[in-house]
């Protein structure tokens, strides 16, 4: 296991690094957003539909986890999502008494031409980086990633590669 830096000095300019770059990719997400949007949802709203994405079927109380939001609160956010064809509630095979939480096709629809127009974004800008500063940003998000999620990099995946062979 790596040790974490003993200098905080890096640390700190990684993060206002880091801060810069976050409100860029943010004003770049937006312009993405109002593009991609004949039937705008709001950013909750639109974290709601990312995490169904990537955990179809769940359940209010674990969306709400995931939120780190009440189950009340969520599940009047998905009253919404569902008033405008982008949730749907159907019987838990499990429990009569769960409901599970699943994307529509229009949703589907809405989250594939989001990112799309977000990658496109994010394409024009680092199409005018240099091959080797886009090589070394990718090793550092992946990097970066590990480290939000509580692991390390060396633990499966050789960063910059999505290669789960040992480097």
């Amino acid at each position: 296991m790596g040790a974490p830096s003993s200098s905080p000095q890096p640390s700190h300019a990684a993060a206002r690094a880091a801060a810069e770059a976050i409100e860029m990719l943010e004003v770049l997400w937006e312009r993405g957003f109002d593009a991609a949007s004949p039937a705008p949802v709001s950013a909750f709203q639109l974290r709601v539909l990312y995490s169904l994405d990537r955990e179809e079927g769940i359940n209010l109380r674990r969306l709400g986890e995931l939120l780190d939001s009440r189950a009340s609160s969520v599940s009047r956010l998905c009253d919404r999502l569902e008033a405008t064809g982008y949730v749907e509630r159907r019987p838990s095979p499990v429990s009569r008494r769960e409901l599970q939480l699943h994307l529509t096709g229009k949703a589907r629809t809405y989250l594939t031409d989001l990112r799309a127009r977000r990658e496109e974004a994010l394409l024009k800008v680092l199409d005018r980086m240099p091959a080797q500063a886009r090589r070394d940003l990718t090793r550092g998000l992946e990097s970066f990633r590990f480290a939000a999620r509580g692991e390390h990099a060396h633990s499966g995946e050789r960063p910059g590669t999505g290669d789960t062979r040992p480097a």
